[in-house]
């Protein structure tokens, strides 16, 4: 849910220099159809939901990636499970 990735990993793979695709402020992906994600493939893998994530997991996965919490909370917004 934290689109902000999308910043590393586009840098990471060379972003716009092999893809006609580019990233709004917001990271939003122009062209709109284009996708962008983390993909593994097991074959007892299932997909999953995420529910609604609490303060202790927000400031976890803060210090995990070596950003602040209110980063944090700013890519989570949509399954902040507080305000």
């Amino acid at each position: 849910p934290d689109h902000s990735l999308k910043a590393e990993l586009f840098e990471l793979l060379g972003g716009q220099k092999h893809l006609p695709v580019s990233l709004t402020e917001s990271f939003a992906m122009l062209p709109a159809a284009s996708v962008c994600g983390f993909y593994f493939s097991h074959p007892e893998s299932r997909y999953f939901g995420v529910g609604q994530i609490d303060r202790d997991q927000v400031k976890d996965y803060a210090r995990r990636r070596g950003i602040d919490v209110d980063k944090a909370e700013e890519g989570l917004s949509p399954i902040l499970g507080y305000k």
